[in-house]
């Protein structure tokens, strides 16, 4: 296989790192954020091939600016990778789309598109935006990046300082799926939800993994709640993961780990490079009605992505 720049051979340690500086919120207090297990269905599945839809003409919804947060290298670390997007468009070395609809195997209700009004670079951030509009048939539009044939990572830790919308009915993810998905589909190629979080049950979110034999409803999967929305603040969330365990974090706690005594007999597949995906479904097996009381354009906006490698 072609190894993209980002790419990190079996045996070494990396970290996508996208860590909050000294001035946020501290997160919320261990009483208040109990993990306990939960099901979820996978928000993955491999694209359609669509054509790319015309753009149609309409408002772009204001962002707040955003001053830039400065690269904190952690001891013992190496930066080695990096999007902190304070350019005027989306780095196309790093990013690329997932367009169409059709509910992606979730039943899910947007169509995905690389138009402006969906998703953009804007004061600093990555703003992917969900509108409620007619569009190909379907009653939403928002989008799904990844970095796909672009950029690859194996092992370390992968953090993404992000702000989720609130409302019933939206469903954004940060995740990661297996490099060779192309040729063994999901769930053999594996997924890690590093963040789920579900408008509908604003106070906690998921991390989960899937591969084959705990996939879908089965996977294996964690929440982590706090005491006020998950909506109303910018938040850390991350995982550590080697070759033989998978830990999930929320601003610098950690919630959860599996190892691979956890999956028994069954195959584990994250011993391979995984590429990165960020989207904001609406609707679905578990984002659940998007009514009317879920006021649109939304947005999901990210901060910036690090990569770190374990130095020496």
């Amino acid at each position: 296989m072609k190894m993209s720049k980002g790419t990190v051979l079996p045996g070494g340690l990396l970290l996508i790192a996208m860590i909050a500086s000294s001035n946020l919120p501290a997160a919320a207090t261990n009483t208040e954020n109990t993990p306990t297990s939960t099901a979820t269905d996978a928000a993955s599945g491999t694209p359609p091939a669509t054509a790319a839809p015309t753009a149609v003409a309409t408002t772009l919804s204001a962002t707040p600016a955003l001053t830039a947060t400065p690269i904190d290298v952690p001891p013992g670390w190496n930066l080695v990778w990096h999007d902190e997007f304070d350019g005027n468009t989306l780095d196309p070395s790093n990013w690329t789309y997932d367009i169409g609809g059709g509910g992606w195997g979730n039943g899910e209700a947007e169509y995905y598109t690389d138009r402006p009004e969906n998703v953009r670079v804007e004061n600093g951030m990555l703003i992917i935006e969900a509108r409620r509009e007619l569009y190909q048939k379907l009653p939403f539009t928002s989008a799904r990046l990844k970095t796909q044939g672009l950029q690859t990572f194996q092992y370390g830790r992968i953090e993404a300082r992000i702000k989720v919308p609130a409302g019933s009915g939206t469903w954004p993810a940060f995740w990661m799926l297996g490099s060779d998905i192309d040729q063994r589909p999901w769930p053999g190629c594996g997924e890690i939800d590093i963040m789920e979080y579900l408008g509908k049950d604003p106070t906690a979110i998921l991390g989960t993994m899937h591969g084959p034999g705990y996939s879908g409803a089965q996977g294996l999967t964690k929440s982590y709640r706090q005491g006020s929305s998950i909506a109303d603040d910018f938040h850390t969330y991350a995982v550590e993961w080697d070759a033989t365990q998978i830990s999930w974090f929320f601003d610098g706690v950690k919630y959860s780990t599996y190892t691979r005594a956890d999956i028994g007999s069954r195959e584990w597949v994250f011993n391979q490079p995984f590429f990165i995906m960020l989207n904001m479904a609406i609707g679905g097996t578990l984002g659940g009605l998007a009514g009317p009381s879920t006021v649109f354009p939304l947005q999901l906006q990210v901060d910036y992505v690090r990569v770190f490698q374990k130095a020496g």
